[in-house]
């Protein structure tokens, strides 16, 4: 580019920057909502927002059980048929509530799926995927892609590795960029979290805008939020690893009053804070904390004071874990017990310490003069199938796996292969992303999947995308490298799964894994229930009109047309 071009446009650039500050700045001197709280209550169905909320008889002794989120509802509009991204995995999940596109445009499918574009990373990531070679400028080799505990410095401890972090502070210096895929087109240069999504998020657009951006969340990878102008876009970022060794957290009490300062459940499974009905409430209260600092208008630790952000929020593990978990150490058992939801004593303890948590946030707001100008959202990266305990199947006990046909016949990528003995494995929990060696084998894989439906031996086919029924709501394999070859969505309740340890599992398309709560909560808005379809990945341009920000400034929303949510009285 000529410098006098360059120059000229670096002008206009930041003469574009200033300006939209400016008038983000008026308009937040005259809009009642001046902040935007997002939480995400990971496996939180619909149906369970009504149950707690309400009360169910066969629970709590009819009595409700999420007080808290309910006295939200009451200036809250409730979207009862809100859906989560397809697949509803938590990284796919997320980046549709951030950016609101769909895996199809922001190229975002799993934490761990695959890519044609990319090469292997140059250090084999603590979860097994094998480092391999890059060719700058040159071709790509293809590699599974991993954004997940397996990129830190050292997921076994809470603050990831960060050199010289404080006990539980590891965020983005917890990256090991060595353990990155790499992209060869840039020359080998790591794909980091935030360059990984293919969309703009509403983080990277209110930084922008002058306001100030904030989020907590499980893995140092979730600063995939940040896309679009990278980690500038994050003032505050937390992200206590919760696949480490479970310690002591000193000076931390749960919002129920348990102190974490020793480990809570010692007879626990320590090698993450996920097999503990106990220990992951102490891990969330990290999060929770962290949000109850920045409220006050502190960082996450409370070591430097800023200011309160513009939008800030959290993800909830403690519920996703209890719907799943089955804790053998002390023969206690999670999820529900029975297909109307009824929680079990375990979920139950879950189910009112998120409650606990945002009656915490509510009451911070209260004190510091903020509830009158914050929009509440509460939804969910993903839902948990199946509710009725009775339709759960783990089901490579008995049967078998389409990645693991497929293996088998030698159409799978090494590094996607169950035949690979220290690899990170494919893409299943229950769905089934198929990314094959090469896109003319479909055919065949496909014939080879159908011919072993059997839901005792084979792999409980539900249905199968491929060609057009694949190619509608995604993309053409061949013309992106980020779209599965073949997506396999499997009976209602089968599970990829030889474990023992669980009995729900989210990823696939079935109701229970996408309807998730949905609830925007105002001080002025007047209750309503909302009956209408709608997405999750709706809630970020709401987000953004929310604030007084253009929509249409994330770069889904024009591509994809995303929609403001309905009903909003500031649509």
């Amino acid at each position: 580019m000529n410098p006098t071009r360059r120059l000229r446009v670096g002008v206009s650039l930041l003469a574009l920057m200033l300006a939209t500050a400016a008038a983000f700045a008026q308009t937040s001197s005259t809009n009642p909502i001046q902040h935007v709280l997002l939480i995400s209550i990971d496996g939180m169905h619909a149906v369970d927002f009504l149950n707690c909320a309400n009360g169910i008889t066969t629970a709590n002794n009819g009595q409700p059980y999420c007080p808290a989120i309910a006295a939200l509802s009451t200036t809250g509009i409730n979207y009862v048929a809100a859906s989560t991204s397809k697949p509803s995995d938590s990284f796919p999940g997320l980046t549709a509530i951030v950016t609101g596109g769909s895996p199809a445009f922001t190229g975002v499918y799993y934490d761990v799926a695959y890519s044609r574009s990319y090469s292997a990373p140059a250090k084999t990531t603590g979860n097994g995927l094998g480092a391999g070679p890059c060719t700058p400028f040159g071709a790509a080799t293809g590699t599974t892609t991993e954004y997940e505990e397996g990129i830190d410095i050292d997921q076994t401890k809470v603050n990831g590795g960060a050199p010289g972090a404080a006990l539980t502070d590891g965020g983005l210096a917890s990256i090991d960029s060595s353990r990155l895929v790499r992209n060869p087109s840039t020359g080998c240069k790591p794909v980091f979290p935030w360059d990984f999504v293919r969309a703009n998020s509403i983080f990277s657009v209110i930084h922008a805008a002058g306001g100030y951006a904030a989020w907590s969340d499980k893995h140092p990878a979730y600063a995939s939020v940040a896309s679009g102008i990278g980690p500038s876009a994050l003032d505050d970022f937390y992200s206590p690893e919760i696949n480490s060794t479970v310690i002591g957290l000193p000076g931390v009490v749960t919002p129920t009053g348990v102190n974490c300062s020793s480990i809570v459940d010692s007879g626990a499974n320590l090698s993450a804070w996920t097999n503990s009905f106990q220990n992951i409430q102490c891990y969330d209260t990290l999060k929770v904390n962290a949000i109850l600092n920045e409220i006050d208008g502190w960082d996450h630790l409370r070591t430097k004071q800023t200011k309160v952000p513009t939008i800030f929020g959290m993800n909830f593990q403690a519920l996703s874990v209890a719907q799943k978990l089955i804790e053998k150490s002390n023969s206690t058992v999670g999820g529900y017990l029975d297909a109307q939801g009824t929680p079990s004593a375990a979920l139950l303890s879950e189910f009112q310490f998120v409650d606990a948590s945002i009656a915490a946030f509510v009451s911070e707001l209260q004190k510091q003069g903020l509830l009158s100008s914050t929009l509440i959202v509460i939804t969910a990266k993903h839902g948990q199938s199946p509710i009725d305990p009775s339709r759960y199947v783990g089901q490579t006990i008995n049967g078998t796996s389409p990645a693991t046909l497929l293996s088998n016949a030698g159409y799978l990528p090494f590094s996607e292969s169950t035949n690979n003995p220290t690899g990170i494995g494919p893409t299943e929990d229950d769905v089934s992303l198929l990314w094959l060696a090469s896109s003319a084998n479909t055919d065949a894989a496909v014939a080879l999947i159908e011919a072993n439906p059997s839901s005792t031996t084979g792999v409980g086919l539900g249905q199968i995308y491929n060609g057009p029924s694949l190619a509608l709501n995604y993309n053409n394999p061949t013309n992106d490298p980020r779209t599965p070859d073949i997506i396999v969505t499997p009976n209602v309740g089968v599970t990829y799964s030889g474990s023992t340890a669980k009995q729900e599992e989210h990823g696939g398309f079935s109701h229970d894994d996408t309807n998730v709560v949905l609830l925007l909560s105002f001080p002025t808005f007047q209750p309503r229930t909302v009956s209408a379809g709608v997405g999750t990945a709706q809630v970020a341009p709401t987000i953004l009109r929310a604030l007084g920000i253009n929509p249409s400034k994330l770069e889904a929303v024009r591509a994809e047309g995303t929609p403001v949510l309905p009903a909003v009285p500031f649509n």
